[in-house]
């Protein structure tokens, strides 16, 4: 049975070794925050430098499961995020032109209960991590709750799902130069999310959202394998919305960081920081009113007929600003 096992294992392997001809590109996660309160906004999931070509199509689809648990107080305020996000996301990108493209975003949302507790604090019990209080809350619950100065602010309690808001995409190249040993880029891209979510149960914010956002990659073709670096600055316009009014921000800057390295051309490894400054304002507390920042790790795995699999894990750097721990697939292609 195990040298079966084996056997099917090493044929895996030559599949997708023979399914890489070229070497591998060194691209960002597509991933936003997916706490509750900040994922019902426009931050992009898309950083990377790359612009279609004319006519061609890039087609994805993202999946992350995130799990939420926080809860703080002080003498006017008191808060609880305790639940799992499940979001998956259809999106393309078509190349209209030279140096420009176009796109949409479709998620799907789910909130609700989910099934993690007690995997994490497990997890947490083993390397001696805090449980921030998970430990003693019911497991597998979902309840968003704020209140501030005796009013109950938000109280979310049932689980639901349905599409989020979706987004429409365009981006325009504004350079570009690649030769045997490198690859450098750096595009500008814009995105405008409609309010087509039901911001009830958290899958929008109720609101229309604009973000713009300069994307750069620097790839260098050595002979341990491609090199990359990349990041992107930006920032979000957002409309009033209905969740927590006033005291949302209507501005807000983000930005992303992360390098990898291929050693061999069908596998990659990437580290990636994501943050962005607080969407909420008039609060003490981390979840509103501090940064956000959040690390991911993983890599890409280049599949038969070159479909490009991303696997990666996500954490709170800032605690309490996103969720605890995000586990993340993507899968793509370029037709």
């Amino acid at each position: 049975m195990i040298k079966r096992i084996l056997v099917l294992f090493l044929l895996a392997c030559s599949a997708i070794k023979a399914a890489a001809a070229e070497q591998m590109e060194i691209t960002p996660f597509r991933i936003v925050n997916q706490s509750p309160l900040v994922q019902i906004f426009g931050l992009p999931g898309d950083s990377a430098a790359g612009i279609a070509t004319p006519g061609q199509i890039l087609f994805g689809v993202t999946q992350d499961l995130s799990s939420n648990y926080t809860a703080s107080s002080n003498a006017r305020e008191t808060i609880q995020l305790d639940g799992e996000t499940y979001r998956a996301t259809l999106y393309a990108r078509y190349g209209l032109m030279p140096r420009w493209e176009i796109g949409a975003e479709i998620p799907y949302i789910i909130q609700g209960g989910g099934f993690l507790d007690r995997f994490i604090i497990d997890w947490h019990s083993a390397f001696g991590l805090p449980q921030g209080g998970r430990e003693s809350a019911p497991k597998d619950h979902i309840g968003y709750r704020y209140k501030k100065d005796g009013v109950q602010k938000l109280n979310m309690g049932r689980s639901g799902s349905g599409i989020g808001d979706v987004s429409l995409t365009t981006g325009v190249a504004l350079y570009q130069y690649r030769d045997d040993n490198t690859n450098d880029q750096l595009a500008l891209k814009a995105s405008l999310k409609l309010p087509t979510g039901d911001s009830v149960y958290l899958r929008g914010s109720g609101g229309t959202d604009f973000q713009l956002q300069l994307c750069g990659s620097m790839t260098n073709f050595s002979e341990w394998g491609p090199l990359g670096l990349f990041g992107s600055v930006g920032g979000l316009v957002m409309s009033d919305g209905d969740i927590l009014r006033d005291q949302h921000n209507n501005l807000a800057g983000f930005g992303t960081l992360g390098l990898g390295w291929a050693p061999a051309s069908w596998i990659s490894f990437k580290l990636q920081l994501n943050g962005n400054t607080p969407l909420y304002r008039d609060s003490s507390l981390d979840e509103l009113s501090s940064s956000s920042l959040m690390l991911l790790s993983g890599g890409t795995l280049k599949l038969p007929d070159n479909y490009l699999l991303d696997i990666g894990v996500s954490e709170d750097l800032a605690v309490a600003t996103a969720p605890d721990v995000g586990f993340h697939l993507g899968l793509s292609k370029k037709f």
